[in-house]
């Protein structure tokens, strides 16, 4: 008897529990997003217009560098590069990387972006360096190298400057001023273009007429 009455709780109990699995659903539905994933806030850039780099005087600018700072930079590229003669790892030793042309470390399987790369780049000199860790897969499209990049521009100047000390077999030039006073003009931001020539036309235009007295 007792046994019985056991069983029938038993059953009861999941009588009530599939009951309520089923009618639940019908009165709480589950909102299902419009999009699937989840959302990234990213702040707009709102300046309207893109940043234009000053090109850089590599015979002032490596002379005034922080090798210490560069060579401290480096540690994120550690887990790749080797920074001892001939020691390749997952990317090609670094050790007199400036002045090299680029794509020809010995022992080094590089991609075939990086090989054209080299067939048209006599050397990695001051400015491809500093384009190329910027942004390695916007400069060359297709390179193994998925760093997504140093963009403080004093960092990169530094880390060239410590790659200066490992062998480079580029000599530092003269100063030349007058390459970062050719500033380039940064493009204007957008609506102040068609604002500038609303001006233009109506200071051209035709002057009213005078009133009569």
């Amino acid at each position: 008897m007792q046994r019985n009455m056991i069983f029938g709780a038993v059953l009861l109990t999941a009588f009530v529990l599939a009951i309520l699995g089923v009618v639940t659903p019908m009165f709480f539905e589950p909102a299902v997003p419009a999009k699937a994933g989840y959302a990234i806030a990213v702040q707009e850039d709102t300046s309207g217009a893109p940043a234009v780099e000053v090109p850089v005087d590599w015979g002032t600018a490596l002379k005034t560098a922080d090798v210490s700072a560069g060579q401290a930079k480096t540690q994120v590229c550690q887990s790749c590069h080797s920074f001892a003669p001939g020691v390749n790892n997952i990317g090609p030793a670094l050790y007199g990387v400036v002045g090299r042309k680029p794509g020809t470390a010995p022992g080094f399987a590089y991609s075939p972006a990086m090989t054209a790369f080299g067939a048209k780049t006599p050397v990695w000199d001051y400015e491809h360096i500093f384009e190329f860790i910027a942004g390695p897969q916007k400069y060359i499209d297709g390179t193994k190298m998925t760093f997504i990049g140093m963009k403080d521009r004093q960092d990169r100047i530094n880390i060239i400057a410590y790659l200066h000390t490992l062998g480079s077999s580029l000599p530092i030039p003269a100063p030349n001023p007058a390459v970062t006073a050719a500033k380039p003009a940064a493009a204007p931001a957008a609506g102040a273009s068609n604002t500038a020539a609303g001006a233009s036309n109506t200071a051209s235009g035709p002057a009213p007429a005078a009133k009569g007295k």
